[in-house]
């Protein structure tokens, strides 16, 4: 069976003017991912990464070249048909968890559930609620206020919160920033474990040790693709996958 291409990226610029001062982010940015791929899309500081993802999850839109998501030119999209992409089509990860403060692990996974059109039942926002929490083993705290979870257990809730809608891609922007290394290494296992389900998953980091559990590996520096390859791995002793 041929693979589906899902996120079809050729010739993306963009350059930010702050006055008379422009900043060029990306500078032709060529490349697909297919479906069920695990991606890291690596690059230090300022590398355009994070403007990267911001495109092609529709936060933003380029300043030129085609983005084509699912065979669909992106350029076509109204705000509002990106808003329903976002929502069901997409899950988002970010560094700083963005849950809702004294608010309980429940209703911040209900959150996207809350902007579908298609309103669902009660019964079956809980039962999509609790299937997730169970995929990122965070059912014991459903009761709990967000403030009193650790940083490990908080971003486990913002992945569920981005499976909530069975996205076909998930964004991970920097997942592992804020954590210690036991909990980052709990987070990537989730994220191994969710592609292995078939999600297709973009991790965006800077950091070595967390890129190196995607299946291939796209550098950016000064916003342009500098090497796109895939990754052998081998399981260590806790069974995360590791390089070669």
């Amino acid at each position: 069976m041929p693979k589906q291409t899902i996120i079809d990226a050729h010739a993306l610029e963009k350059t930010f003017i702050t006055g008379e001062v422009k900043t060029h982010a990306l500078r032709g940015v060529t490349f697909k991912i297919n479906k069920g791929e695990f991606v890291a899309i690596m690059g230090p500081s300022g590398s355009g990464k994070s403007t990267l993802m911001q495109l092609l999850g529709f936060l933003d839109r380029p300043t030129s070249g085609k983005y084509f998501f699912e065979g669909q030119d992106a350029s076509v999209f109204e705000d509002d048909d990106l808003a329903q992409i976002r929502n069901k089509k997409i899950g988002f990860v970010f560094q700083t968890f963005n849950l809702l403060p004294r608010t309980t692990v429940f209703e911040n996974v209900e959150v996207p559930l809350l902007y579908d059109s298609n309103r669902k039942s009660k019964k079956r926002n809980r039962h999509l609620i609790e299937r997730a929490l169970k995929q990122v083993n965070m059912m014991y705290r459903i009761d709990y206020s967000s403030n009193q979870l650790s940083g490990g257990e908080r971003q486990r809730v913002a992945i569920a919160r981005a499976l909530v809608n069975e996205p076909k891609v998930i964004f991970a922007d920097e997942p592992t920033g804020n954590l210690d290394s036991k909990s980052g290494v709990q987070v990537m296992k989730i994220l191994q474990q969710l592609n292995k389900e078939g999600k297709t998953v973009i991790l965006v980091t800077h950091e070595t040790r967390t890129a190196k559990h995607a299946r291939r590996i796209i550098r950016l520096v000064d916003g342009k693709i500098t090497s796109d390859a895939k990754v052998n791995h081998q399981l260590d002793a806790n069974g995360i996958e590791e390089l070669k």
